[in-house]
């Protein structure tokens, strides 16, 4: 928040310096500069829209990366237990366990976007 407040500060300044270039009294640069940045209400709306979409982004990539891991552990699993002890099946007790992973991360991501719609 704070580098979004300092960067529109940077950006009014910028934009009142430039009209008190071009010959604005500093009052008139000061208005037109307010002015021309817009609704306060419209800018918090995108940048809420810009927080919930990496939000959305980041868990989906947290989900993927859990399913793909747990998969690669599991494929490790079997191949150990089938090519040292193809007579004894060990690997489905800790199938059951890495297969946990990637649901407790679904249900992380579930009751923390079901939190955000309540609130």
């Amino acid at each position: 928040k704070r580098q979004i407040v300092q960067e529109i500060t940077q950006d009014l300044e910028d934009k009142v310096a430039d009209l008190v270039a071009r010959g604005k009294a500093k009052k008139d640069a000061i208005n037109k500069a307010i002015v021309d940045f817009g609704d306060i209400d419209d800018i918090k709306a995108e940048l809420a829209t810009d927080v919930k979409t990496a939000k959305h982004k980041s868990n989906g990539l947290a989900l993927a990366f859990s399913i793909w891991g747990s998969a690669l552990i599991i494929a490790l699993v079997v191949f150990i237990n089938f090519y040292y002890t193809p007579h004894n099946i060990w690997a489905v007790y800790p199938i059951f366990a890495f297969i946990w992973w990637p649901l407790a991360t679904y249900y992380f991501i579930y009751k923390h976007n079901k939190n955000l719609i309540l609130q």
